[in-house]
């Protein structure tokens, strides 16, 4: 008894640290007046409001449900602990060690303590020079994180896609829906390079592409990141098509331009222009927070034009030939399994980065 009461003590006290340190009293504070609104019928005199509110509601449940269930589960086990019933060890035992393990999957949140870490993410994807061979890798990748949001059960949703002439993508923007996905995902923003034996040229020569990945945090709240209107230029244009009866004939595509950064984003995926728009800003939002974190700027004012990091960040080599082996250029982590990682299993990547 003196053994599981000790495993207890250590499990409870863990778990408050882990608790505390996640700061969940004031995120069930903040489920509990999400769920108050929502309650109100009039909330669904705006649909688009409503339905961003109960998806933020769904995800609060899904990130907060676990832990106030692990912290029922220790509450009532050390409850059945003070009757001191010896006959009831090795269940005692068994209930601890599932505990235990649903502790261990928890504590994973605690890497996630970037201000936007919990945020869903913007993933775009843009193929570099070289023409189909780029394109084609482009569309690997693509591959490669929607394997990756499918096997962790994230939502995704293509705000805007063109594809390549011959093969794979010269652009794809996703915007990705889930727990702690953009704490997950910022481990892949950079340069991707890939080197194998070319499939689009008869010599079948060895082939190096490049693919830049960006990955942004998804920010709703004009008051996160403050842009000036009179900073911007709103574009708006007839959404591209494949003809017939989907073709867009309205003004629907939207491309907005940040001027003093000559920052560009268009979007013309969503029906109506106003959802293009809010759209084209939580990504541009997202950008500008980029910039802000890579040039240590304090406001979107202090940005200066064409510093940020982009295709000169190469964060990952994908080697099919002479040999196989994917390797991370910052952490130094490897795999052989070059099959495996681009069918989506990339957390271990994930992980070693968070723990570098």
């Amino acid at each position: 008894m003196f053994d599981i009461q000790k495993r207890l003590d250590t499990l409870r006290a863990d778990f408050q640290t882990s608790w505390e340190k996640l700061k969940l009293d004031d995120k069930l504070a903040k489920l509990a007046a999400l769920e108050a609104e929502v309650a109100v019928p009039e909330i669904w005199n705006n649909p688009d409001n409503a339905r961003e509110k109960t998806m933020r509601l769904a995800n609060l449940h899904d990130e907060l449900d676990p832990w106030t269930l692990l912290r029922t589960q220790i509450h009532d086990i050390s409850e059945l602990m003070e009757l001191g019933d010896e006959s009831l060890l090795d269940e005692f035992n068994g209930q601890l060690d599932a505990m235990e393990s649903t502790f261990n999957e928890l504590k994973v949140s605690l890497r996630f303590t970037g201000k936007y870490d919990h945020n869903d993410a913007i993933v775009r994807i843009t193929a570099g020079a070289g023409g189909t061979e780029a394109m084609d890798w482009s569309g690997m990748l693509e591959r490669m994180y929607l394997r990756w949001a499918e096997r962790h059960k994230v939502k995704v949703q293509i705000l805007d896609r063109v594809a390549g002439e011959e093969a794979g993508i010269k652009t794809v923007v996703m915007e990705m829906t889930g727990r702690d996905v953009y704490g997950q995902l910022r481990s892949e923003h950079g340069t991707h390079r890939l080197v194998r034996l070319s499939p689009f040229n008869a010599d079948h020569l060895r082939q190096t592409s490049f693919s830049l990945v960006e990955v942004l945090p998804v920010i709703r709240d004009d008051a996160e990141v403050q842009i000036d209107p009179k900073d911007l230029r709103i574009d708006v244009y007839h959404s591209g098509g494949h003809g017939g009866q989907s073709v867009n004939t309205t003004n629907s595509a939207v491309r907005i331009t940040h001027i003093p950064t000559n920052t560009v984003v268009a979007i013309q995926n969503e029906r109506s222009q106003l959802q293009n728009k809010e759209k084209a800003m939580e990504i541009l939002r997202g950008k500008l927070q980029q910039m802000m974190q890579e040039q240590n700027a304090e406001s979107v004012d202090k940005l200066r034009a064409g510093e940020s990091a982009s295709w000169g960040q190469q964060i990952r080599n994908y080697v099919l030939h002479p040999y196989k082996l994917v390797k991370d250029t910052r952490t130094k982590y490897e795999e052989n399994d070059t099959d495996a990682v681009l069918d989506g299993a990339i957390d271990n990547f994930i992980t070693a980065y968070l723990d570098n």
